[in-house]
């Protein structure tokens, strides 16, 4: 088995962004755990500095990129959460930052985005018309593409966080990821498999559009169609010519498990009433597979919770007690 992505590169990133980024905190899940009889660890990462886990891998790509490079400055695609990672990373490098987004993305993360510096493209409906003005500049302007997920960097800073988490739980019987793009579970597959191979790697990704599970179903990469959901940051394709985190998804996880808006709200107000921690909804999706009984751990376990950058009007109405249908408020909006 040949992965793009080596074990050494990850622990290299890990000095690489060591003053720049968060050791996040891993904590005990008490209610969860004793609901579930087994023990329960948070992996606290949407306590990272910008909200989400995608400061590690932005991070480490642009550090990793010559002067020359990131004197052209740097462009990506994104869902909200990687835009806003690297924007700060630019920031920190003294670089520009051009983050492509489409209109499915939240208003919210968009004006984060700018906050950290970074200059706003919003082209179409779905992160592949956004990748189309990343190329344009790219080929036209001579920019860097730090993609959100498949590049060999990004993956690596990634995995950083599979490192932290088995230093501090190294029997874990398995470790649940949310699944989108698979830079994030690429990156965390490849560190834990190495300290612990018998750790069981589990993907969780929500029922709407969800790329990569599909994708390994039909063991290739394959289009889906994006829709509006309660977890948007997990919105997206992988990328039909996918070079480096479909093959490793496919190669080192274990299982992939869909999850429904409604346990994706459950698990946010899980989240908040029970844990004191306001989660957007990509980010809950290990907490839904846990409590909808959909994922049954067998001995100590590790849910990543990997961002807080939710809308709180959205917040709020969730926590109330609604189930919103985003899908059929975009229709009628």
């Amino acid at each position: 088995m040949l992965l793009s992505v080596a074990f050494t590169q990850i622990l290299a990133a890990r000095r690489r962004i060591g003053a720049h980024v968060l050791r996040t905190p891993q904590r005990d899940a008490v209610s969860l755990s004793e609901k579930l009889g087994v023990p329960v660890r948070l992996k606290c990462e949407h306590h990272q500095t910008t909200g989400s886990f995608k400061l590690r891998g932005a991070t480490n790509a642009v550090l990793s990129l010559c002067e020359g490079e990131r004197a052209a400055g740097v462009v990506a695609a994104s869902t909200g959460n990687h835009g806003r990672a690297l924007a700060h990373a630019a920031r920190i490098a003294g670089c520009r930052a051009v983050i492509c987004v489409s209109k499915l993305v939240p208003a919210n993360k968009v004006a984060a985005i700018k906050a950290l510096g970074g200059e706003v493209h919003i082209v179409g409906t779905s992160q592949d018309d956004a990748q189309v003005e990343v190329d344009r500049l790219v080929r036209e302007e001579g920019m860097s593409m730090v993609p959100p997920f498949d590049a060999v960097n990004v993956i690596a800073g990634q995995g950083t966080l599979g490192v932290e988490m088995l230093e501090d739980a190294p029997d874990a019987s398995a470790v649940l990821v949310p699944l989108s793009g698979g830079g994030l579970m690429a990156g965390i597959a490849r560190a834990v498999k190495t300290i612990n191979p018998a750790t069981q790697l589990v993907g969780v990704t929500m029922e709407k559009g969800a790329a990569m599970h599909q994708s390994l179903a039909a063991k290739v990469p394959v289009s889906v169609t994006e829709l509006p959901t309660l977890a948007d940051s997990l919105g997206g394709g992988i990328g039909l010519s996918n070079q480096h985190s479909f093959a490793m998804v496919r190669d080192l996880v274990d299982q992939t498990i869909l999850v429904s808006e409604a346990e994706i709200a459950n698990a946010m107000r899980y989240a908040y009433f029970e844990e004191g921690e306001v989660l957007e909804g990509a980010a809950a999706v290990p907490l839904a597979a846990l409590i909808s009984g959909r994922f049954a751990p067998k001995g100590e376990v590790i849910a990543l919770l990997t961002g807080k950058n939710i809308d709180m009007a959205l917040h709020q109405r969730i926590m109330a007690g609604e189930d919103p249908d985003l899908e059929a408020e975009a229709a009628d909006a």
